[in-house]
């Protein structure tokens, strides 16, 4: 099979953003604004609930995305953006901000647009975007650099076909990350009709005093549960290439997955394992239960585990409702800060003769860290084989999309 190379430049065209203005942003509206955050960093589209930025004022029309136009970020807003590309997923939604480019033309003899977004996340042409980015602090990469980048394509029929096997694995993890969202917000609801509302099973015949349920009790939350603190690595020690000791950082929490590693010798205290829950201290106070690999905890992120396994879910949903509430109050001089003193004014409610509730909920819990592996697993593999099948070190007739 022939690949041809050939200069970006000769096969699409990237348009410029708009400049929206900083004094327009809100958080609600009907139009978001679009930042390389909405982009993750092996390439594809990030939802951001609570964190997505809308725009009250008026704009030009031209700059509202469709449903599939390709993006890519120009400006390097976290490590391994600069140069991802991403689909838009749905119509009249969204903004061309400045900070990204629009592929509005594709001359369609040469290049597929589904083989492009791929071609876009592969090291081949990322690897040529950040070799011509300018900036010291903060990179940025323009149109005119990516017209230089060089690529190899097979005819468009191929490369149509390397696209939908690549797509397949998109697929199976787009509805994975639904079902997950079924499932935390299933568990949301029970938890406030259970342990807020107090309409659990049989609360008809439970006498309530003081707002309490007979039997349940008051408890801080160091009584339930075992708290630890990250350790204060030395960061000249870190590397990204897989050298040494995992580390989870507060920026892992969220995708629950680090590239970060030490060289430093580390007490098994620091150890994160499956379900644990984690919290960042600084800054937006991340929180989730881990799922990634075993990785030991870096300053500023605190691990909570049930000293009773049981209610690991049920703590869990009820740190929910007061780290929002610190996250909007606790102010810093430049980053908030979530203090000891802070997680001792929590405290919890804990039920009594609810086992089956709390089974559940732990239940639900694990499905969703299940999703999130399975996730993990086939983003790896298709990781594996987007270099070798863009580059066409596959035959791409001998492999067949998962979906």
């Amino acid at each position: 099979m022939i690949w041809n190379e050939f200069a970006l430049g000769n096969a699409i065209h990237i348009k410029h953003g708009y400049a929206f203005k900083g004094e327009f942003f809100s958080d609600k509206g009907d139009y978001i604004v679009l930042t390389p955050g909405n982009f993750f960093e092996e390439g594809g589209f990030r939802i951001r609930p609570d964190k997505e930025r809308y725009y009250t004022s008026d704009f030009p029309k031209a700059f509202i995305l469709e449903k599939g136009s390709l993006i890519i970020a120009m400006t390097e807003q976290g490590p391994g953006l600069l140069g991802s590309s991403a689909l838009i997923p749905s119509e009249n939604r969204y903004l061309h901000n400045q900070r990204l480019g629009l592929v509005d033309h594709i001359d369609t003899n040469l290049l597929d647009k589904l083989f492009l977004y791929f071609l876009f996340n592969s090291s081949l042409v990322r690897n040529q975007i950040n070799g011509s980015a300018s900036g010291t602090k903060v990179r940025h990469t323009a149109p005119e650099r990516i017209y230089r980048v060089m690529v190899r394509a097979p005819d468009v029929k191929t490369q149509a076909k390397i696209a939908e096997i690549l797509l397949s694995y998109d697929h199976l993890i787009k509805t994975n990350q639904r079902r997950i969202q079924l499932l935390e917000e299933s568990a949301r609801l029970l938890y406030r009709e259970w342990f807020v509302n107090l309409r659990f099973p049989g609360h008809e015949t439970v006498p309530i005093k003081d707002g309490v349920p007979e039997g349940w009790r008051k408890a801080n939350l160091f009584e339930v549960c075992d708290v630890t603190y990250g350790y204060p690595f030395k960061a000249n020690l870190f590397n990204c290439e897989g050298i040494g000791t995992q580390i989870i950082r507060i920026r892992d929490i969220p995708e629950m997955k680090s590239n970060t590693y030490t060289i430093e010798e580390i007490d098994e205290s620091y150890l994160v394992r499956r379900g644990d829950l984690l919290i960042g201290m600084d800054g937006i106070f991340h929180m989730n239960n881990w799922a990634g690999k075993t990785g030991y905890l870096v300053q500023r992120v605190c691990k909570f585990r049930p000293k009773v396994e049981i209610l690991l879910a049920f703590v869990s949903l009820a740190l929910i409702e007061p780290i929002k509430y610190y996250e909007s109050t606790i102010q810093g001089a430049t980053v908030a800060h979530l203090g000891t003193k802070h997680l001792k004014e929590i405290n919890l409610l804990i039920p009594r003769g609810l086992d089956v509730c709390l089974k559940y909920l732990n239940d639900l819990l694990w499905q969703r860290i299940y999703l999130h592996e399975m996730n993990m697993q086939l983003a790896q593999s298709r990781d594996l084989l987007l270099p070798k099948l863009m580059s066409g070190a596959l035959d791409v007739s001998q492999i067949r999309s998962i979906a």
